[in-house]
């Protein structure tokens, strides 16, 4: 295949066209971005968010195309798009041109006695050279062009290498950046299909950002291995949502149905687990459905759709056969659960499911589709055991009026972002970092920390003192109990390091040879 042909998944009209990056083409790309990366790199930090702060205005000026082209492409309601990326992207790039370059300022280390004898050490974070980024076609403008921007902002040259599900946004963000003036080669866009993700992970890059799905993600590190590259790996999640007894039953609800059916249950943070305590239980599925019924269904295009149709048939498939699945098992589907034939898209309405449990593929593994699975929990450490008993943690949330409560079950469960009356919206908030653990990666993306990911920590230590280190040759058994001394007194206060210190400079001025 030479090109890739993106579609709408609303109508199956065709979008456009892109070409395939060949790998011969990727390396020669790769070999451009080597070339481009020591002149931004040189670029002071302030010098370089001033491209970032272009890119942000090109985003705001052109906000009403992109988000309309992001639903043309995914499928998600235009609000979505602007609310869920449009909007979080420009956020992020104010974030990162305000906050930036004390980020990426150096710190001075305490080193306690040997700062008293002139030394002095310092923590500089620096470019990692050229980083890739395979991204999903879930949020293809956020995700995308988030990345992208915190990697550059760090020094870096970038090859971002979107999902040909989506095919058509890659060029969008490739827009921005040119029209932000950031140099040829410093971030280059890499249309194409799987192979295309190979060769860059093939690539020997300097580290690859990797969001999408653990199958591949496999594939990604098989390939990393290699040589080997560092990586970042953000991998999807099957999160949980955990209503107490006294949780605000209306707003609780409606966060459920949000959370499971929001881009049409296609988010990495999606409640897909949603446990609820015995004694609310039939009341809270009761309304869920009633809620999930009213969701206006259909072209994303239309401004009141709530929920668009899913982005690619084989995703509409994989729900489809965990559903079937389900059903055959025993589950009681509540409403929806089946294709909607009277639409051309790829369309599956809002599903609420009971009767299900850990031993359902639509409970144990990633769904990303329109499906809210509802199990109850009798007591709060059940609630905790059953967040955790599932081999991904990347967003979790615990609904109750008791905040200390609340808090008490989050510290207990396992995901990168536990929320209390929130759920799967912080990857919208540039100053949090986003990751997960377990199968769901590791490392982080957003905030500080996802800035960091894309620097390389550099120690710097330098003496000033022109005579002989004191442990260096002319051992003896006074110099043998002067460290004894030093290390007896290191673990107490300024004044005991101090005179510890102290005692091994007088040694070395008395000499020892």
């Amino acid at each position: 295949m030479n090109e890739i042909i993106s579609i709408n998944p609303a109508t199956l009209e065709p979008l456009g066209r892109a070409p395939v990056t060949s790998s011969s083409k990727v390396k020669e790309l790769v070999a451009a971005a080597r070339a481009a990366q020591p002149s931004w790199a040189r670029l002071t930090p302030h010098e370089r968010i001033q491209y970032i702060a272009r890119a942000r205005e090109h985003v705001v000026e052109n906000a009403d195309h992109i988000a309309k082209s992001i639903t043309r492409d995914n499928g998600k309601p235009l609000v979505e798009s602007m609310s869920q990326e449009v909007y979080p992207v420009a956020q992020q790039l104010a974030y990162l041109a305000r906050n930036a370059p004390r980020m990426l300022r150096g710190a001075r280390l305490k080193l306690g006695a040997a700062g008293l004898m002139g030394r002095s050490s310092r923590l500089e974070r620096r470019p990692l050279g050229v980083v890739g980024i395979i991204t999903p076609w879930n949020y293809p403008f956020a995700i995308a062009m988030g990345q992208a921007a915190q990697a550059l902002a760090a020094g870096n040259a970038v090859l971002l290498k979107p999902s040909s599900a989506t095919a058509t946004i890659g060029a969008l963000i490739e827009e921005a950046f040119r029209a932000a003036g950031v140099p040829q080669g410093v971030f280059t866009h890499l249309p194409g299909d799987a192979e295309t993700g190979r060769a860059l992970a093939h690539a020997k890059v300097d580290k690859i950002a990797f969001t999408g799905s653990v199958g591949t993600g496999k594939d990604v590190m098989h390939a990393a291995a290699a040589h080997p590259t560092p990586l970042l790996m953000e991998l999807g999640g099957v999160d949980p949502m955990i209503a107490r007894a006294d949780c605000n039953m209306e707003r609780t609800t409606s966060a459920a149905v949000w959370g499971a059916f929001t881009n049409c249950g296609q988010a990495c943070a999606s409640v897909e687990r949603c446990y609820v305590h015995e004694s609310i239980f039939d009341e809270f599925v009761e309304i869920c459905v009633r809620k999930a019924l009213a969701l206006k269904v259909g072209n994303g295009l239309d401004p009141d759709v709530e929920v668009g149709p899913m982005t690619t048939l084989a995703q509409l498939e994989h729900v489809e056969a965990q559903i079937i699945d389900a059903r055959a098992r025993g589950a009681t589907v509540h409403c929806g659960g089946e294709r909607d034939a009277s639409r051309v898209g790829f369309f599956l309405p809002p599903t609420v499911i009971t009767g299900v449990d850990h031993s359902f593929p639509i409970v144990r593994d990633e769904t990303s589709g329109p499906v809210l699975p509802i199990m109850p929990f009798h007591d709060d450490m059940q609630a905790v055991r059953l967040a955790n008993d599932i081999a991904f943690g990347l967003t979790a949330s615990v609904w109750s009026k008791d905040q200390g409560a609340a808090r008490s079950m989050a510290r207990e469960i396992s995901a990168g972002t536990v929320m209390i009356n929130e759920c799967v919206y912080t990857h919208a908030l540039p100053g949090t970092p986003w990751g997960g653990v377990k199968r769901s990666g590791f490392g982080r993306t957003h905030g500080m920390l996802g800035l960091w990911e894309f620097t390389q920590p550099t120690h710097h230590h330098a003496c000033r003192d022109p005579r002989e280190d004191v442990w260096w040759f002319g051992y003896d058994l006074g110099l043998y109990e002067s460290f004894a001394e030093l290390m007896r007194r290191s673990a107490g206060g300024l004044l005991d390091v101090v005179r510890g210190g102290l005692g091994l400079m007088k040694l070395r001025r008395r000499g020892r040879r």
